[in-house]
């Protein structure tokens, strides 16, 4: 279907370009945050069996799973205040034009840790392209950018991060959903501070309730940088965060 934005853009709405990365049993599943792997397991109780290959009649499985851990998901600033908000309820909309961007994060010597960082800083985007587009979205996809990202283990890796001043041109441009292809906005080990994901939900002065960060994304090469119409999708769990499928369409002009 073709879906028109204006008069002058478009969607194919038969293209989707889809950002998340699939969960599934097993040891190849991403990973991150210590957890185990997801299982998937019949369910086996009063004689019932939840396994056609066993000789059930259907399949009819358990999953025991995080979200933070096990691939893509959403989460809201109940990820980090006392009371647990529902991410379900934080997102009601769910359409928005979004800015796909992809940097390096340099490299810089972490004093406090005495290790070297990977780390994404503020000069690393271009504002210009902010000021030429009404913007709800920013997707970082960063390099290097292979294969292997859809089934690593994160956990105890030090993985890349984002400088906390990022959250200034966030706010200067008011966006309200930040998408990335890392395990956190944070440095994993940084002692519970979590200062990126403070600042950027205003907690706990000025609590933001419409922000939303995705992480653990997934973003093809073949997928140039540029503007797309975002639709973000999650699962409706009652928690602070929850499993999603965020989908790009190109954007185009007649």
């Amino acid at each position: 279907m073709i879906l028109f934005l204006s008069d002058s853009e478009y969607i194919d709405t038969k293209v989707p370009l889809d950002l998340s990365i699939p969960m599934q049993s097993g040891v190849e599943n991403l990973k991150a945050w210590y957890v185990d792997p997801p299982r998937f397991e019949p369910v086996r109780a009063n004689g019932f069996l939840g396994s056609v290959i066993e000789g059930g009649a259907v399949n009819f499985r358990n999953v025991f799973f995080n979200p933070h851990g096990h691939g893509t998901h959403t989460e809201c600033l109940g990820h980090i205040t006392p009371e647990v908000f529902s991410v379900n309820e934080r997102v009601t909309e769910y359409i928005c034009k979004a800015l796909l961007i992809t940097v390096t994060p340099e490299r810089i010597f972490n004093e406090l840790a005495g290790e070297w960082d990977e780390v994404i800083k503020i000069d690393q985007f271009d504002e210009t392209v902010f000021l030429q587009n009404e913007i709800e979205a920013i997707i970082i996809r960063t390099l290097p950018n292979y294969e292997n990202k859809k089934s690593k283990n994160y956990s105890s890796i030090n993985p890349p991060y984002l400088d906390v001043e990022i959250v200034d041109l966030l706010d200067r441009f008011k966006i309200k959903h930040l998408l990335l292809d890392l395990p956190s906005v944070d440095r994993e080990s940084d002692g519970g501070k979590l200062i990126f994901h403070h600042r950027f939900w205003k907690v706990p002065e000025e609590p933001n309730h419409e922000r939303t960060i995705t992480e653990l994304v997934f973003i093809k090469n073949s997928i140039e940088d540029g503007i797309f119409l975002l639709d973000l999708q999650i699962a409706p769990f009652q928690n602070d965060a929850s499993p999603s499928r965020p989908v790009l369409y190109q954007i185009q002009v007649k």
